[in-house]
């Protein structure tokens, strides 16, 4: 049914490779004949194998002063830049949006589903929290933000009526896009590479997180938290604006190895006696990747996480993002830490395949087609 069909993936943008690139890079292989669009593309070489190197068909912005390096300073020219993509010719389009790439002109003979990572989050549920750590919350330049803001929230919410169908990454995100845009969305867990994770059911006495140092993925509490317990060892892998901080709180039991190749954190994630997670995630992709080595998590219980991880069975989950909260947890994770099975843990991480990726998007897609000839039929 689809394969004579012309498909186009529209996307933000194309600057490094993270979540929703790889969601674009499965929907690539799902759909190796799509084409590419973006607002800009700045992706480097190294990194082009995942769009399967790919021509990507750019707006205006790629080659305005400075883009490069600050495109997110253009966000109040993105709208207008993403109409201007013309994929009039196209039967599917499929977008993968996190802020405009969902705004793109459909028209009516065409099928438009949108894999939502979440509505614009600075726009939206994080506005004052990002006016605040932006400098922005006073002052000619906040007032002027808070302008444009305003502007892109009305636009977000007027454009989602340009969707035929939404897919949210979580159940999470599928309640905030119901909140935002009352719309309802399918939950189609976004890909993690589970197979390229080696499973080993013995672990060694170190917990350990991995992440980008940056402030709300809140290493520096968990950094905190391990000052506190000076008999339990915590290794940190992963670099990012918030090193110093880190550097700052961390104690003699704290080892910062700064970024690691795969198999390093491959190896880390299959010895480590559990995961620690303090970041708030739309879906999050790394307590995904330590269960697929059989490691438990210990995790912040709120967001995508609550998904991801079975409380008691595949992890503990803490209530509150506190170091307080987090080292009851690992005290409580202590207590019970013989319990947990490596292979259930295992297996718990294989629903979130490549492969359960792909069958769930092949049938969304046929499905949501099916009904749209349907209808073309009857009128």
């Amino acid at each position: 049914m689809i394969e004579n069909l012309r498909i186009a993936i529209v996307h933000e943008w194309f600057v490094d490779y993270s979540g929703s690139e790889r969601v674009v890079e499965q929907l690539l292989h799902i759909f190796p004949d799509a084409d590419l669009f973006s607002v800009i593309e700045f992706m480097p070489e190294h990194l082009k194998q995942h769009i399967h190197h790919k021509k990507v068909t750019t707006t205006f912005i790629q080659k305005l002063p400075f883009a490069k390096k600050h495109y997110r300073n253009y966000l109040a020219l993105m709208p207008l830049a993403i109409e201007q993509l013309d994929i009039s010719a196209y039967d599917i389009i499929l977008t993968s949006s996190h802020a405009v790439a969902k705004g793109v002109l459909t028209h009516a003979n065409q099928l438009h589903i949108c894999y939502c990572h979440s509505p614009i989050r600075y726009a939206w549920d994080l506005y004052h929290q990002y006016l605040k750590e932006s400098g922005l919350s006073k002052g000619f330049k906040g007032f002027v933000a808070k302008i444009i803001l305003h502007y892109i929230r009305n636009w977000d919410y007027t454009t989602a009526n340009r969707v035929d169908y939404f897919i949210a990454n979580s159940a999470y995100i599928g309640r905030r896009i119901l909140k935002v845009y009352n719309k309802k969305a399918t939950v189609i867990y976004p890909p993690v590479n589970v197979e390229s994770f080696s499973f080993a059911p013995h672990k060694e006495e170190f917990y350990l997180t991995a992440s980008r140092l940056v402030p709300y993925k809140k290493i520096d509490l968990i950094v905190e938290a391990f000052s506190q317990l000076p008999h339990k060892k915590l290794i940190v892998i992963g670099e990012g604006p918030d090193l110093k901080k880190i550097k700052s709180k961390a104690t003699s039991n704290i080892t910062l190895l700064g970024y690691q190749s795969f198999d390093v954190l491959n190896s880390h994630l299959q010895r480590a006696k559990a995961f620690v997670f303090a970041a708030e995630e739309d879906f999050g992709i790394a307590p995904v990747e330590a269960q697929a080595c059989g490691t438990p998590v210990i995790a912040y219980g709120k967001g995508g996480v609550c998904e991801t991880v079975i409380d008691g069975k595949t992890g503990i989950l803490y209530k509150e993002q506190t170091v307080s909260s987090l080292i009851e947890a690992i005290h409580r994770f202590e207590a019970v830490s013989e319990a947990f099975n490596p292979i259930e843990i295992r297996e718990n991480a294989a629903r979130f395949s490549n492969k359960t990726f792909h069958e769930a998007i092949i049938s969304f897609v046929e499905s949501k087609l099916t009904t749209k000839l349907a209808v073309e039929d009857v009128a």
